[in-house]
């Protein structure tokens, strides 16, 4: 798949290693109906979140995959408590969500994994706190998006490039190099949760929703998939802006999404696109998650929405 000479080869082959991997797992997908493996999983994960059977299968699937392979110190799951060491030193860390938005899984909407790459030490086997940096420490980051195509999405440099997967099941370049346009017409929001909003979202929002007549001045679309793999993928393609914002039902958690496994991934692709990434006042890249499974709330897409959101709140 990742030919580049361009990316050092701990990072070629880990990420070919993680593209074989999407590749079962968009087959996994495709036939869950007809093997039986849709529904619920009858227990919980690390985050106390429902687990479909889909979710351990491709959890289980990444981590035998990963630990097998030479250039991988030690991988850190979504869907388990603990980092989990290989005792090997040098390479990468690697970091996934196995399968987001999986709870659309059973209606057969566009779902995805996610992951992201750091660089492991070097003298000593890779410990949790390893994974610990901030956004920009990342060697590399992407997903895969399981829909009408399955699409592997990706970046270890300065390009994000895109991936199709062909009939026989090989990773195909069709995008050398993504674009998020600097201007949208388009949000994704949940907007069943307005009311719980901070005051200067809620604005934000209403003004796009004034339309033509309002402060905007334009007419904005709303989208939302409920899978944050496929509302981010659809901004790369196109533009657009995503908000998951701080929601006062738990005021003591910062945000709902994961900052290892979903926000600094998708922050890096965006950013490398030409986009922008918030927490909704700090660029997402900059912050240090101060454990494995610590939230943030995040707002990225087209840059000039993103830098109004940034204002507002």
């Amino acid at each position: 798949m990742l030919q580049d000479e361009a990316a050092p080869s701990a990072v070629r082959e880990v990420l070919g290693v993680l593209g074989e991997a999407c590749a079962e797992i968009s087959r996994l997908v495709r036939s869950a109906a007809v093997a039986g493996q849709l529904g619920a999983a009858q227990t919980v994960n690390v985050q106390d979140e429902d687990q479909k059977a889909l979710d351990i299968l491709t959890d289980e699937l990444l981590t035998a995959r990963l630990s097998a392979c030479a250039h991988v110190a030690a991988l850190a799951s979504e869907e388990q408590a603990e980092a989990i060491s290989t005792g090997r030193t040098g390479g990468c860390l690697v970091a996934f969500d196995p399968l987001d938005g999986s709870s659309n899984v059973d209606v057969n909407v566009s779902v995805g994994t996610i992951f992201s790459l750091r660089r492991a030490p070097d003298t000593r086997p890779a410990h949790a706190e390893d994974f610990l940096g901030d956004g920009r420490s990342q060697l590399a980051a992407g997903y895969a998006v399981y829909g009408p195509q399955s699409m592997l999405v990706l970046s270890f440099d300065a390009r994000v490039m895109a991936f199709s997967l062909d009939e026989h099941g090989a990773w195909i370049l069709t995008e050398p190099s993504l674009q998020v346009p600097a201007a949208t017409k388009e949000f994704a929001i949940n907007m069943s949760n307005r009311r719980h909003w901070r005051a200067p979202v809620a604005a934000y929002i209403d003004d796009c929703l004034a339309g033509r007549e309002g402060p905007r001045g334009k007419d904005f679309n709303m989208r939302w998939v409920g899978s944050m793999v496929a509302d981010v993928h659809r901004i790369l393609m196109r533009g657009g802006v995503f908000l998951y914002p701080w929601d006062a039902r738990e005021p003591d958690r910062p945000g709902k999404l994961r900052m290892l496994y979903e926000g600094h991934p998708m922050a890096l692709l965006v950013e490398r696109a030409g986009g922008r990434a918030t927490d909704g006042v700090r660029p997402l890249l900059d912050r240090t998650p101060p454990s494995l499974h610590a939230r943030t709330a995040i707002v990225l897409g087209s840059a000039e929405e993103v830098e109004r959101v940034r204002d507002v709140g």
